[in-house]
């Protein structure tokens, strides 16, 4: 594992507990990372954690658990993280949730409040808690998954677009923020907004054997896409939509 492309890099997953928070912990883990992983479930993240260990031989890989909608708790983490492994490379953030309805007038206010903190608080949070340790890093990088939603709004997704549109703006003023640390020599950390449609998990594919999924993303090739991120100059990813998907 030392010999990783991600060798020494210390990277910080948060919702690691999900499907796309297990593949990644194992895609950056194969990569030589060292991994601490956050959810509110320690159950589910306990599991995350046993499997990306075991599917990568071994490699540095643990678990916190934490509120992410409590600033002050998720500040503790992200001070934890870089007093027990001396640094923090990168905060992937795969925190998400979706509410719809039928119609833009069936629309409950009730769906934006609920993730206005799964999609936004979270974001928030843990930029406001590890942007200062990114930018000590020479290779940096705040990852925030997306949705096409966000620049296509339906009717009856109303709040999970605007959710999703909030979470992109946030990060491309911590974008803007790494621009201006740079100075006239370039960005050296990056926020990066990789924007899917939506994805899709060997287990869904079993409950639903004849579903297309299409234009869906496996959770296993955004792993791909995340690790990835850190193959590109700084410069180069730095306020910028990454698509996984057709842009609409």
């Amino acid at each position: 594992m030392s010999n990783g492309a991600l060798s020494g890099a210390v990277i910080a997953v948060a919702g690691a507990g999900g499907p796309a928070g297990r593949a990644t912990l194992v895609r950056l883990a194969e990569a030589g990372a060292t991994v601490v992983g956050a959810d509110n479930d320690p159950q589910r993240l306990s599991e995350a954690v046993d499997a990306a260990r075991y599917a990568s031989g071994g490699a540095t890989v643990t678990g916190d658990t934490v509120d992410l909608l409590d600033l002050q708790s998720t500040r503790d983490w992200a001070t934890h993280v870089e007093k027990d492994f001396g640094r923090v490379d990168g905060l992937v953030h795969l925190v998400g949730g979706w509410r719809g309805s039928e119609t833009f007038t069936k629309t409950s206010l009730d769906d934006w409040d609920f993730l206005e903190l799964l999609l936004v608080k979270t974001v928030q949070h843990t930029s406001l808690a590890f942007h200062e340790a990114l930018q000590r890093s020479e290779r940096g990088r705040y990852v925030l998954i997306s949705a096409s939603a966000a620049s296509r709004p339906t009717a009856g997704n109303a709040a999970y677009a605007a959710g999703k549109a909030a979470a992109e703006a946030w990060t491309l003023a911590l974008a803007d923020y790494f621009r201006k640390a740079g100075g006239p020599e370039g960005p050296t950390s990056a926020a990066a907004i990789l924007v899917v449609k939506a994805l899709v998990h060997d287990a869904m594919r079993a409950e639903r054997p004849n579903a297309k999924f299409a234009g869906f993303t496996d959770v296993k090739d955004l792993a791909e896409a995340i690790e990835g991120v850190w193959h590109k100059p700084a410069a180069e990813v730095n306020g910028n939509r990454l698509w996984l998907t057709e842009k609409p």
